[in-house]
């Protein structure tokens, strides 16, 4: 992966998930502005509101609404700067899923650290701390300049993100920040690099368990296979020794089952 110092912006312009994304969250931000405070209530994650009236569609949306203009435009320029690069290297499908899933999972730690909450949770910070994450995992020595001037290594200043929002998330401020959205979005988005959670790394996985258990049956028929022969050996000892009277209603099944397995044999090997 290239590191060195980045470039203000991303490289090669926009990507097509971080373009709609833009679209879509500015064009609710207008609707929001119309829509007032019953559209933030209805859309934003409220917790009460989804354990009594099954809201459950506020884990998706609330996401796209926000607190303000600073707060939309801090996000969606996180969003651009940092995340058409992670779009460019992943692939438009695994990002969205990325951003998604971030986004969810954010949702879900509010949700649960906040349960008797009427207050909504609104903005996209959760899915944005994730992709932060994922980049500073991606290209840690990469340079970002903090107000145009300050160069910090990516891994170290995502590091000091993460230190602030944990220790501001147990204390009872009236900052009107979702500290817990912020870590929900870091933990799901360094759990998915960790882990690899990438699309095709889950149908590779799958793709493996199905080929190991096929081996497993494979190799289980074999072993059913060999003790079988070794069966039909001891009897044909005993025939050689007793006659075939002597054989019990279970060894001549034996007999015969060792039989269908040799025609079946003869007949694979004639195709």
């Amino acid at each position: 992966m290239r590191q060195g110092h980045y470039s203000f912006g991303p490289e090669y312009g926009l990507t097509p998930a971080v373009k709609w994304l833009l679209i879509a969250n500015g064009s609710v931000f207008v609707l929001q502005m119309l829509g007032g405070f019953e559209m933030v209530m209805y859309f934003g994650l409220v917790p009460q509101l989804i354990i009594h009236k099954g809201f459950i569609w506020q884990f998706a949306t609330y996401m796209f609404l926000h607190g303000g203009i600073f707060h939309i435009l801090f996000n969606m320029f996180a969003l651009w700067m940092f995340g058409a690069e992670i779009e460019r290297y992943w692939g438009t499908r695994e990002f969205v899923k990325f951003y998604f899933l971030c986004g969810f999972g954010a949702g879900v730690l509010t949700f649960l650290t906040s349960l008797s909450s009427l207050v909504p949770t609104i903005g996209a910070s959760g899915a944005i701390f994730g992709i932060l994450v994922a980049f500073a995992m991606m290209f840690p020595d990469r340079y970002i300049y903090l107000y145009f001037f300050f160069p910090v290594k990516a891994k170290y200043l995502v590091a000091f993100f993460v230190v602030v929002e944990f220790l501001t998330s147990f204390q009872h401020t009236s900052d009107g920040i979702g500290h817990f959205a912020h870590l929900g979005g870091m933990l799901i988005g360094y759990l998915y690099l960790k882990f690899d959670w990438r699309i095709e790394n889950f149908f590779r996985k799958f793709q493996q368990i199905g080929s190991q258990r096929k081996e497993r049956a494979r190799q289980r028929k074999e072993e059913e296979k060999r003790h079988l022969m070794e069966e039909v050996d001891r009897i044909l000892d005993k025939i050689n020794k007793q006659g075939m009277r002597s054989l019990t209603r279970e060894e001549k099944k034996t007999l015969d089952e060792a039989s269908h397995l040799l025609s079946e044999r003869k007949e694979t090997s004639n195709h």
